[in-house]
């Protein structure tokens, strides 16, 4: 049998916060080493001939620690069948073999793939009557206690500073029990049941009083939207607004979080004001343009003084002075300025969009610059979308197809050749299971295949308006999306293939991928994962790798110290932009999955592409209508 090696790049301890904290370059990084933390803990039981015991979450956040689990038991022969679990909390009045069920969850991403023994696996009883619960509360600790107390507590923490469902203003002291669900844990969870108003209203959850009892906790935090509540749970004081901050006081606890999540603690965002730091470009600009917006003022009209003020006397110390300073930075974010994004000689390029409108609300403006260029403009939509299509719009569809074919078609001849007939398909296998259905259930595949048939038509039609001919539109449909539920597959060799035969058939100068990894169904890091591992395959093959450019939009938009080719729109793009994303009709009014910002989807593109504008001309630079930011993927960072 092979030894278990660490695979972890060296993790970044962040100081000056309130509980040991690890930042990992990438949430892979750091799922690895927390699994190869619990597998060494089960070992060690193991070998003392005892169990170990495990308190587990579902959801996005542990999902890569139990896939590496997974993995150690299939390639290193670790032994789980001695192993003991208790889920953290469960969705009250949800079934256990419902999609949203998180034992359900647990059982398909975890246990059922190992030799854990199910029999081993305690699950909350959702269903109990409400006069039962109380005293079932009390029994589900007595089992932790008479299996010796859990050894390690896995923890996810949410935007609103909840773990488990132990929601703000929740007690340190709170015990298991039936817990009320914040209005955003419900909105969160919105997309997993198709709507908030399908989300249950209450859940069952250990209480922080239970989990503080556990001998470790690991907490896990990854990617841009948890970066304000750790910042939150770390460094201010422990407040009930954010109950994860009482997990700091545990004996043994450690956050591990990625550079995204890390991303506003002090430590990383502005380490000037809490540690001595080696001036290099990044952290100049960084520096330089915070200071020109807490102190009010354009790059340059900055004097010595505002340096010194806020903090940044050894900035002009180790660099120059203030105008030496600022006409740096200045000079560097004129340099991002880009009227022709792929300048003028004529270029392929090929832009992947997750999501059949994503290339559009994202860098719409840019596609239509890039074609008014003369470039020869490619557009990849990697997934379907087909989830995203509320039933109304494809029971509006189907009735529509239905009627054009009892109007128009042939009918004779479909029966002579024992065809069936379109409209009774459309009727009994697309309308009658939408009008059937149970909130959250799965689409009949035929009604999966109108609704992905609704977004391609949509994102053609899009293309068009941004000039695109529809020989360059390409449609890869990647298996792992096609499930028809939220939770995709993990991405394939069969997905790779088809990037790779893609981007080889148009040889491009010039790649976009999505970067915007807010992003909450994950869909975003997925396909930019299969993109970048495609491209280093081609690049191990000693083929030519083109630019390859990352643009975030649909959920946010890049820092101003990070961006590195910013594209002015003029008020004509900007309204074709807008008329483009209008092209996708079904997301345009109560698109399903907006997370929690309310606004749609055009209004949130064209809200950041004028805050852009506006905040390059804050720090001095020219003023623009709207503009639209990318950086380069530097051909090793994952996300």
């Amino acid at each position: 049998m092979s030894s278990l090696t660490s695979t972890v790049r060296t993790a970044l301890p962040a100081r000056h916060v309130e509980a040991p904290t690890y930042v990992f370059e990438s949430n892979a990084d750091a799922s690895r080493h927390v699994a190869q933390q619990i597998a060494g803990i089960i070992r060690e039981r193991n070998s003392l001939g005892r169990s170990a015991t495990l308190g587990l979450v579902a959801g996005s956040s542990p999902i890569g620690v139990y896939q590496e689990l997974v993995k150690i038991h299939a390639e290193h022969g670790l032994d789980l069948s001695n192993v003991s679990i208790f889920i953290v909390n469960e969705y009250y009045g949800v079934e256990p073999d419902r999609l949203q069920s998180l034992r359900r969850w647990l059982l398909e991403n975890f246990v059922n793939k190992t030799n854990v023994r199910v029999e081993n696996v305690h699950f909350f009883e959702s269903n109990l009557e409400p006069k039962l619960l109380e005293s079932y509360c009390r029994r589900y600790e007595e089992e932790i206690n008479l299996a010796g107390g859990i050894d390690v507590l896995l923890l996810g923490i949410a935007g609103n500073g909840a773990v488990g469902f132990n929601e703000p203003y929740t007690s340190k002291s709170s015990r298991t029990r039936l817990a009320t669900l914040d209005y955003q844990t419900r909105m969160d969870a919105a997309s997993l049941f198709f709507s908030e108003t399908n989300v249950p209203t209450h859940g069952l959850t250990m209480g922080f009083g239970t989990m503080l009892e556990a001998r470790k906790i690991v907490v896990l935090a990854f990617g841009d939207r948890k970066a304000a509540v750790i910042q939150r749970a770390l460094e201010e004081p422990i407040s009930e607004d954010t109950p994860a901050g009482w997990l700091r006081v545990h004996r043994d606890v450690s956050f591990i979080v990625d550079k995204n999540a890390a991303a506003a603690l002090q430590d990383v965002a502005t380490p000037w004001r809490v540690r001595s730091v080696e001036w290099d470009d990044n952290l100049i600009k960084r520096a330089v343009l915070l200071l020109s917006e807490e102190s009010g003022k354009s790059l340059l009209k900055l004097t010595d003084s505002d340096f010194r003020a806020h903090g940044l006397h050894t900035l002009l110390r180790d660099v120059g002075s203030a105008t030496v300073v600022s006409e740096r930075v200045f000079t560097q974010m004129m340099e991002t300025i880009a009227i022709h994004p792929c300048g003028e000689d004529k270029k392929k390029v090929l832009v992947f969009s997750p999501h059949p409108d994503d290339d559009v609300i994202s860098m719409g403006g840019t596609m239509i610059r890039i074609v008014d260029d003369g470039h020869e403009q490619h557009v990849a939509y990697m997934t379907s979308g087909n989830i995203a299509v509320n039933d109304y719009d494809a029971h509006r569809i189907g009735d529509l197809i239905a009627e054009i074919d009892r109007e128009f078609g042939d009918h004779d001849t479909n029966e002579a050749a024992g065809a069936t007939d379109l409209a009774e398909i459309i009727e009994t296998r697309v309308i009658a299971p939408l009008l059937s259905k149970e909130p959250g259930d799965i689409d009949s595949r035929e009604a999966l295949d109108l609704k992905r048939l609704i977004r391609w038509s949509e994102a053609r039609a899009a293309a068009r308006v941004c000039g695109i001919p529809e020989e360059r539109v390409h449609f890869l449909n990647l298996p792992f999306y096609d499930t028809g539920a939220v939770d995709k597959k993990p991405a394939s060799d069969v997905d790779r293939e088809l990037v790779y035969n893609l981007i080889e058939s148009i040889n491009p100068d010039v790649i976009f991928v999505a970067g915007d990894l807010t992003d909450p169904h994950g869909t975003h890091r997925v396909c930019a994962l299969i993109v970048f591992a495609v491209l280093k395959q081609m690049k191990e093959e000693g083929k030519k790798i083109p630019q390859i450019l990352l643009y975030r939009g649909a959920w946010q938009e890049w820092p101003l110290d990070q961006i590195e080719i910013a594209v002015p729109l003029s008020p004509r793009d900007a309204e074709k932009k807008r008329k483009a994303i209008f092209r996708h009709a079904s997301q345009k009014d109560g698109a399903l999955f907006l997370g929690g910002d309310t606004r749609e989807f055009w209004q949130r593109a064209e809200d950041r592409n004028l805050e852009t504008a506006a905040a390059y001309n804050r720090i001095g630079l020219p003023e623009y209508y709207a503009m639209e930011a990318f950086v380069h993927w530097d051909g090793t960072t994952d996300f």
